[in-house]
């Protein structure tokens, strides 16, 4: 069954979302994938130097639509893996061989 709108075309699901519940949010069109997500983090931590968005979108191994790579960049940025000085993108993930190596050798607690 198919919801139609006032003019009495067929709503696509994010109209009939939004019909339902009256908010008004802006459309995501791509949710970005796991492998995805590691794509761009492994770039970033991976650079010589520290790029601004737009150059490491350019220098992605594989295309990302600009809409998905600030999702991704902005999840990076929420869950701490990576900061901003200005314009430029530093990599701030746990990635250190000193505490990988304590973590193999400590007790584990179960």
């Amino acid at each position: 069954m198919y919801q139609l709108n006032r003019q009495g075309r067929q709503m696509t699901n994010t109209q009939t979302a939004r019909a339902k519940n009256g908010a008004v949010c802006a459309d995501v069109l791509h949710e970005p994938r796991l492998d995805t997500v590691l794509m761009v983090e492994k770039a970033v931590w991976e650079a010589e130097e520290y790029p601004t968005r737009m150059q490491l979108w350019r220098k992605l191994p594989r295309r990302v639509q600009y809409q998905t790579f600030k999702r991704i960049i902005n999840y990076l940025e929420a869950s701490g893996k990576i900061a901003f000085d200005g314009s430029k993108i530093i990599y701030t993930g746990v990635n250190n061989p000193k505490l990988e190596a304590l973590m193999r050798s400590s007790v584990k607690v179960r």
